[in-house]
């Protein structure tokens, strides 16, 4: 799917609390109300792996960051540490997920595409994706995709889906040999065929 970072960072994400603060004023209330009668489950924010709020690559307490593969974590810090110095920040947007949430952004995707093959041009199924073994990271914002297009193979994070700027994995030869060369979308990746 798309990610939510195509925005400038301080007007959108004032809009968007604005937005989530209205809203919470709204429901708020019924839903802390059917929450306390046990009608919609409490669940630990984040403990399926969604992004809440301003999270980077040194955010060890979010799961989405704390599960992720080490090595592709200490790839995306290092690299996040020398773009820091270029003014870039490393936003996660999304990193390890539980297989649940993957199944629900996958039925969300339907949802949103109208079929499931187009759905799966940009999200795997819980069985499939690289970010339910915590594989594969999605960092914004655009500042950042475009450090990581430039310099990210040096690190061994590779751009993996033509489609997805924002979508990186670890391929550790990539330093000597460059990323290997993309697919157009998710749907043409046989890692993800079952």
């Amino acid at each position: 799917m798309p990610p939510r970072h195509s925005r400038s960072p301080r007007r959108r994400r004032s809009a968007a609390l604005a937005g989530a603060v209205l809203a919470a004023s709204v429901v708020g209330a019924s839903v802390v109300a059917a929450m306390a009668a046990g009608v919609l489950p409490v669940r630990q924010l984040g403990s399926d792996g969604e992004v809440h709020g301003d999270v980077t690559v040194f955010d060890g307490e979010a799961p989405a960051v704390a599960r992720l593969d080490p090595q592709l974590l200490g790839a995306v810090r290092r690299a996040a540490s020398a773009a820091e110095a270029d003014g870039v920040t490393f936003w996660v947007n999304s990193g390890w997920r539980s297989p649940e949430y993957q199944d629900e952004l996958f039925r969300d995707a339907i949802a949103e595409y109208g079929s499931v093959e187009e759905a799966a041009r940009w999200v795997a199924t819980a069985e499939t994706s690289p970010h339910v073994h915590g594989d594969a990271i999605d960092v914004g914002l655009w500042d950042a995709t475009a450090w990581l297009a430039e310099r990210g193979a040096a690190y061994g994070l590779c751009q993996i889906y033509g489609n997805e700027p924002w979508h990186y994995e670890l391929r550790p030869d990539a330093a000597d040999h460059g990323c290997p060369a993309m697919y157009p979308d998710a749907s043409h990746d046989p890692r993800l065929q079952r």
